[in-house]
């Protein structure tokens, strides 16, 4: 089943103390183009991301934003600065002699002073980070894709009954395809009988000229064609594979063969069918446009 390339995915894990949030968009773009946002302390896991992404997604412009909220107590040191912690000590009871202050110097005042106490990140356990962080991006994904898909159904819908009403004109199309040539029988004999009046219509003649004609404006091949072509288009829509490409490459070969059958036919039926058959060609490939 197809896949729009239109979604978003969220997904956060708690897991020995750490957490993450992972929230993933994606709109649709020719290729596969991810960027990830992340915090610095992990960015050697940035190629472990794109790979599990890739793996699940082919087309679309993605975009990762992914923030750590817990930390694990194995992951902070904290570290206290005594001999600063010394240099405020002394400058308080410097103070409070200077400026008979009341004795109030407390380890919560230290505390509170700049650089006494460092609170500083470990080096982490890089697979440890990873099993918890691949846990809320794989929520995210599933979450992203089950939308794609959703999206996806609902493309493919509309593109179906678009492309049945295409085969219903291009079947009207094939029936006034063959009175086409019979009008034009009679048009000639009209006219040479106008022209002539009395004198005798050469058969041989007025064939040869209607088979010209009926040679010229024959436009078979391109209706086998076009249909051919829509059946292609709703068989490749229940795929299982990344079809947009594909899809693309439909949308082509169907107007080149809309357009041959206008250039070739000079009737007015045939050519209103022409531009409804043109019309829809356009909706669905701005349709197509979105699909993986």
């Amino acid at each position: 089943m197809i896949k729009s390339m239109t979604g978003y995915g969220r997904g956060s894990i708690e897991e020995n103390g750490r957490s993450f949030t992972v929230e993933i968009k994606s709109v649709n773009n020719r290729y596969l183009d991810i960027n990830i946002r992340l915090p610095r302390q992990i960015n050697v896991l940035e190629d472990n991301i794109r790979k599990s992404i890739s793996s699940k997604i082919n087309r679309g412009k993605i975009d990762v934003y992914i923030t750590q909220d817990k930390f694990s107590d194995e992951d902070l040191v904290i570290e206290v600065d005594e001999q600063l912690a010394k240099a405020y000590y002394n400058s308080f009871v410097l103070l409070k002699e200077k400026f008979n202050l009341i004795d109030d110097i407390s380890v919560s005042l230290l505390s509170k002073s700049p650089d006494v106490i460092k609170v500083e990140k470990k080096e982490e356990d890089i697979e440890k980070v990873w099993n918890t962080l691949n846990g809320a991006l794989d929520n995210a994904l599933n979450m992203l894709i089950d939308m794609r898909t959703n999206e996806g159904l609902k493309l493919s819908k509309d593109i179906i009954e678009r492309s049945n009403y295409i085969k219903e004109c291009v079947g009207k199309i094939e029936e006034r395809s063959y009175i086409v040539v019979d009008d034009y029988r009679a048009k000639v004999r009209q006219r040479v009988e106008e022209y002539l009046k009395d004198v005798e219509i050469d058969e041989a003649r007025l064939l040869n000229e209607v088979a010209f004609f009926s040679d010229k404006v024959n436009i078979t091949e391109e209706i086998v064609r076009l249909n051919s072509h829509i059946d292609q288009l709703i068989n490749t829509l229940n795929s299982s594979e990344p079809v947009g490409r594909k899809l693309d490459f439909l949308m082509q070969e169907m107007n080149r063969e809309a357009n041959t059958i206008g250039s070739k036919t000079n009737d007015l039926s045939i050519t209103n069918f022409v531009v409804e058959i043109k019309s829809e060609l356009e909706k669905i490939r701005e349709q197509i446009q979105n699909i993986e």
